[in-house]
C-alpha cells in the first residue's frame, strides 16, 4: 500500500512539477492525522556587499493519515517585504516509513516545485528523528532535480538539528543547512551554515527560529529562519 502511494505521489510530481532556493526548516517525520495547520514561513538572507533577500512563505497542511502529511505551499521573493514576487509554487508530502518498531523514526521527504521562472522541479529523500534523553536529533537528506532542464545534475542537500527540552513546550539547540552541488561529485563551492535555534510550542501554536552563519550559493552570507505552524 505505501509503496503504491510513494509511486503515486513520484508520478503525479512528474506530470506537474526548478531548483528550489536555499531556505529552510528541517522537515520531521511525523503526522497529525485529520488535522489541519496554517504554516507561516520567513527567511532571509544578508551577503556583504548585496541586498538582503527576504523570502516569506505561506502554506496550508493536512495529516492524510497517521503515516501521510500533504501541504500545498507559496514561497515569494524580494529585497523588501513590501516589493515580493511569486517565487514558486509547492506540494509538499512527508511520509513516514516506520511507526515505533525501532529506536528511531524514519520518513520520505517529497516535494514538488513550480518556479515561473525556472520551470519544474523535485525533493526526494529520507528523514531521520531520535530522541537521546532530553535531545531530539534530526537529519535529513534531500535529492534536488530540475524536471524542465533535462541536461541538469540531480543535487544534494542536507539539513540537521539538535533540540534539548528545556521545559514543556521549550527547547533550544542548534540547526544546519548545506547545498554540496552534484549528489555524486560535490562542488569546490559546496555550502554550509549553522547556528542557534529555539523552538517554543504553546497550545495549537509552535514556533521555530534560528540564526545561522556560513556560505550561501557558495558566498559568505547570513541567515535568519522562522516558521510559525497553527493548528486547528
Amino acid at each position: 500500500m505505501l509503496t503504491k502511494l510513494i509511486t503515486g505521489l513520484l508520478c503525479a510530481v512528474a506530470s506537474m512539477a526548478a531548483a528550489a532556493d536555499p531556505g529552510y526548516y528541517v522537515v520531521t517525520p511525523y503526522s497529525q492525522p485529520g488535522k489541519a495547520a496554517v504554516d507561516l514561513r520567513y527567511w532571509s538572507v544578508y551577503t556583504p556587499g548585496r541586498s538582503t533577500v527576504m523570502w516569506p512563505e505561506m502554506g496550508l497542511r493536512y495529516g492524510i493519515n497517521s503515516r501521510w502529511t500533504t501541504e500545498l505551499l507559496l514561497s515569494f521573493e524580494g529585497d523588501r517585504l513590501t516589493q515580493q514576487s511569486l517565487s514558486s509554487w509547492n506540494w509538499q508530502n512527508t511520509l513516514l516509513l516506520t511507526q515505533g518498531q525501532y529506536d528511531f523514526d524514519l520518513g520520505l521527504h517529497v516535494q514538488a516545485i513550480h518556479s515561473p521562472d525556472d520551470g519544474n522541479g523535485l525533493e526526494l529523500g529520507p528523514i531521520f528523528q531520535t530522541e537521546l534523553g532530553h535531545w531530539q536529533l534530526n537529519g535529513n537528506l534531500i535529492f534536488e532535480r530540475s524536471l524542465s532542464d533535462s541536461s541538469a545534475s540531480t543535487n544534494l542537500k542536507y539539513q540537521w538539528q539538535a533540540l534539548y527540552r528545556m521545559a514543556p513546550g521549550w527547547r533550544a539547540g542548534v540547526v544546519g543547512f548545506g547545498e554540496l552541488g552534484p549528489w555524486n561529485h560535490w562542488s569546490d563551492r559546496a555550502s554550509h551554515r549553522a547556528g542557534p535555534t529555539l523552538r517554543v510550542g504553546l497550545g495549537g501554536v509552535d514556533l521555530q527560529a534560528g540564526y545561522l552563519w556560513g556560505k550561501v550559493f557558495g558566498r559568505k552570507a547570513e541567515m535568519f529562519t522562522a516558521d510559525l505552524v497553527w493548528g486547528f
